[in-house]
């Protein structure tokens, strides 16, 4: 797996678990064609990269304990079995003895080592130049566990989105899903931001002891497959009503459509309207909806438009399927 961070960093394309170290990275980077083709033509993370980080929970208070009991988690609570297979140390391990050791996913994390010029560099642009090294890049400043931090992120994620793709990812840092900063319904549209997003699905709690609450979120498998879907679009803002409701939405395989309809505003519900327009569906197309939160199909049909009510800082994520006209 191979990434490329915002402040220089990079994965390189090995294939199980940790993250690390700068000087593996560093050959990969600076290095020759045959290097640069190696990172391009991997054939690694078709899909967005899944699995577990230990920075946003744990940050340098990681040890062999931890990681040990981590990974009896995930194996254990079946989060593995749904796709979270990378277990990723994160800053605060590395030394010479451990940049010799195999690794799968590595996260170059040592900024620039010729002390140039971030801006010169590309710092605030990595992925218009990551997919020629990596298969994802940090396209954020690093995300806390608040729901002005979550909505900073994708926000500036979105801008991106034309770069995303199989194999290349933009990445707004790692899940906050079960911290304790939010409420539930912040944490589904933090899920669902990030599904519809393509951006990797990395946890970042303390899945030791998680609750029912979180694995619900966490295993909602009609969620992870809009983020898997093998077409790898990245769904984007579409429309904006104001400064609280907006819809976005993406492509899927199957002809098929990932809709969201989000509301950022904190005291009302408010009346939240998909255009087929704003989804990139012709006028005259019927479409079945499923809501994949509630895990149902709505009764009937609809036609050139999906409304629903949505609560404040919260969202409603529907899959649109055609079904002619």
């Amino acid at each position: 797996m191979a990434e490329i961070n915002r402040c220089g960093a990079a994965l390189l394309p090995l294939a199980v678990a940790l993250i690390g170290c700068s000087l593996l990275v560093a050959g990969a980077v600076t290095g020759g064609g045959s290097a640069r083709r190696l990172l391009v033509d991997n054939w690694l993370a078709r899909t967005p990269q899944m699995g577990w980080n230990s920075w946003n929970h744990f940050g340098c208070d990681i040890n062999e304990t931890v990681i040990r009991s981590t990974v009896d988690a995930l194996v254990s609570s079946g989060l593995a079995n749904a796709g979270y297979t990378y277990v990723n140390l994160d800053d605060c391990w590395a030394d010479n003895q451990r940049t010799k050791e195999g690794v799968d996913y590595l996260k170059y994390d040592n900024c620039f080592r010729d002390d140039s010029n971030e801006l010169v560099r590309g710092y605030m642009d990595v992925a218009t130049w990551g997919g020629s090294y990596g298969n994802s890049w940090r396209t954020t400043g690093d995300i806390n566990d608040t729901w002005a931090s979550i909505l900073n992120n994708i926000d500036q994620n979105d801008a991106y989105a034309k770069y995303a793709k199989p194999g290349g990812w933009n990445d707004p840092d790692m899940l906050e899903v079960g911290n304790g900063g939010l409420t539930h319904d912040e944490y589904i549209v933090h899920f669902s931001l990030w599904a519809i997003a393509k951006a990797p699905l990395i946890i970042g709690c303390d899945v030791t002891g998680i609750s029912k609450e979180t694995l619900g979120i966490l295993f909602n498998p009609e969620v992870i497959a809009i983020n898997q879907d093998r077409f790898g679009i990245q769904g984007r803002r579409v429309r904006k009503y104001d400064d609280e409701i907006e819809v976005w939405a993406g492509r899927l395989s199957g002809h098929r459509k990932a809709v969201l309809l989000l509301n950022r505003g904190a005291t009302s519900r408010r009346s939240i309207t998909a255009t087929w327009a704003d989804v990139a569906l012709r006028r005259d197309m019927a479409a079945e909806a499923r809501d994949v939160w509630k895990h149902e199909t709505l009764p009937g049909r609809f036609a050139g438009r999906l409304t629903a009510e949505v609560g404040p800082h919260s969202c409603k994520l529907f899959i649109l399927t055609t079904v002619g006209r």
